[in-house]
């Protein structure tokens, strides 16, 4: 069968880094190719050259047959590829309707004058989401929506219209467990009327469930292609990272006893909003607790409150035995406490700012005063900061100069947590701290957890993905509907038991 897509011997070099050195990669008709690799292996530069947004250094594309040396993002669009990147490019502004023709607006003529056609539009938008699942209205604005809400929208407009390659980066990564269901399926469509995807995921379930091919990269060179049929896991990841991982991660140090010394304690806390009600849980020290529960259950918008990025109704938070007054995030890292959000884009990394400016900032505030407004920056101290916490997290990057958003997913992650490490943290909350990245960094972070924990840190660990929480955390807590309905200790806890409680499923109480 002749491939839709072939790239060959492609090479990309930027100063001083090649990243990516003689890449093979093509791409069948009605086929699901994933593209696996650790973080900054190559993928998404691989695929920025397919969408035109990167010049290949040598190599060329061919698409249907059609050579191409280089290829605007134009030319792709209109040669059929179409991408949904990992960071989504969703325009908060618009009107759901609107961000999926931004471009493309459908016309008709009046009186001989060519128009927008708003009830076209309208119509062809409420077809998409029913497709892809999301019940909204077609002129919801895109701000109201949630992070899975804007994936669907990006899926809706990939496949508005005609494109005959669609590369999917991460695209599950914010989605529900009954959101990938019904992403799968239009997967299985897609294949159906012969179109094409490129998959690239971190989830090894997926890409063995999903795909028919997988294509590996690795620091910039192609491992090899196999079939999914005639691979395991294990086999893929060892193409992958060149080792095989450690798939566990809680067990304690030789002599390790369980503390009863509490680190935080949250008692009776309860968001203005009414999204968290009654929360009250303590952190001790040596442990690392786990936050389950289904998207939107109440999780990640009770971290938020104690880290005073959301109001409170309600509520106290001790700090070794000490009650603290957190307002705003300024306050929380001035008291001690450190979160690494759920969306490192929005609410994370500095996008404008280099490497050295993120890695010493946290470490700035808390060293301010006057709520920030009061401090001069050490230019000294700044550079010595990051470059400590450079060679501490192993971050890849050209030098320390170099803006943050030239790295990979993963590594923007190592900043963010090197950031947290720097302040010298008593409390550190992960809020899906691993979501798109790769399976070696992710041993990488939890072996950084449960150090910390060993440390005396209060480690805490917001997940949806449950097999994490069961690999590195010591006690789980199970959120639904903004309360705790279950608590686990590990030795108890299973994905039946945490699936459980987090859908009411045998809580008597609850269906009384």
């Amino acid at each position: 069968m002749q491939p839709i897509v072939e790239m060959r011997g492609i090479t990309k070099r930027f100063p001083g880094v090649v990243a990516l050195d003689n890449i093979n990669f093509d791409v069948l008709p009605g086929e699901v190719h994933a593209l696996l690799g650790e973080n900054g292996a190559g993928k998404s530069t691989l695929m920025k050259i397919l969408s035109g947004a990167y010049e290949p250094t040598a190599g060329t594309v061919v698409i249907e047959g059609v050579e191409h040396d280089r290829l605007t993002t134009k030319q792709s669009s209109e040669a059929g590829i179409s991408i949904i990147y990992q960071e989504l490019s969703v325009i908060e502004q618009l009107s759901i309707m609107e961000t999926i023709f931004v471009g493309n607006l459908a016309t008709t003529k009046v009186a001989g004058i060519p128009v927008v056609d708003h009830k076209a539009m309208y119509k062809r938008t409420k077809e998409l989401l029913e497709q892809v699942g999301l019940k909204r209205d077609p002129m919801t604005s895109v701000r109201d929506l949630s992070i899975s809400e804007k994936q669907m929208v990006e899926i809706a407009r990939a496949i508005a219209f005609s494109a005959k390659v669609i590369v999917m980066d991460e695209p599950t990564s914010s989605l529900t467990d009954e959101e990938v269901n019904q992403l799968f399926a239009i997967i299985a469509q897609l294949k159906a009327e012969g179109r094409s995807v490129v998959y690239i995921s971190h989830k090894l379930k997926e890409i063995t469930a999903m795909c028919d091919r997988v294509t590996v990269l690795k620091d910039g060179t192609a491992v090899g292609t196999r079939d999914v049929a005639g691979v395991t896991v294990d086999q893929l990841v060892t193409m992958m990272v060149g080792r095989e991982l450690q798939g566990k991660y809680n067990e304690k140090h030789e002599g390790h006893v369980a503390s009863t010394t509490p680190i935080l304690e949250v008692k009776g806390m309860t968001r203005r909003d009414g999204y968290v009600k009654n929360a009250e849980f303590t952190l001790y020290e040596g442990e690392i607790l786990g936050f389950s529960g289904l998207v939107g259950s109440g999780r990640s918008e009770l971290m938020e409150v104690i880290y005073g990025a959301a109001p409170r109704r309600d509520g106290s938070v001790l700090l070794h035995g000490k009650p603290l007054s957190i307002k705003t995030p300024y306050d929380a890292v001035k008291a001690g406490i450190c979160m690494l959000t759920e969306d490192r884009r929005y609410t994370g990394i500095l996008a404008n700012f280099s490497l050295r400016r993120n890695f010493a900032i946290g470490e700035q505030i808390k060293s301010s005063s006057g709520g920030g407004l009061i401090g001069l920056i050490d230019f000294a101290r700044e550079l010595a900061i990051a470059k400590e916490q450079g060679v501490a997290m192993q971050v890849k990057m050209r030098d320390i100069e170099q803006n943050i958003t030239e790295l990979s997913g993963g590594n923007q992650q190592k900043v963010l947590l090197g950031r947290q490490l720097a302040t010298d943290a008593k409390v550190i909350i992960f809020d899906e701290p691993t979501k798109g990245i790769d399976v070696g960094t992710k041993a990488e972070f939890y072996a950084i957890m449960r150090r910390l924990a060993n440390e005396g840190v209060g480690v805490i660990v917001v997940s949806s993905e449950m097999p994490e929480l069961l690999a590195v955390c010591d006690r789980i807590i199970v959120f639904a509907e903004g309360k705790q309905r279950a608590e686990f200790p590990i030795e108890e806890a299973t994905e039946e038991n945490l699936v459980r409680a987090a859908t009411h499923y045998g809580n008597e109480e609850e269906n009384q």
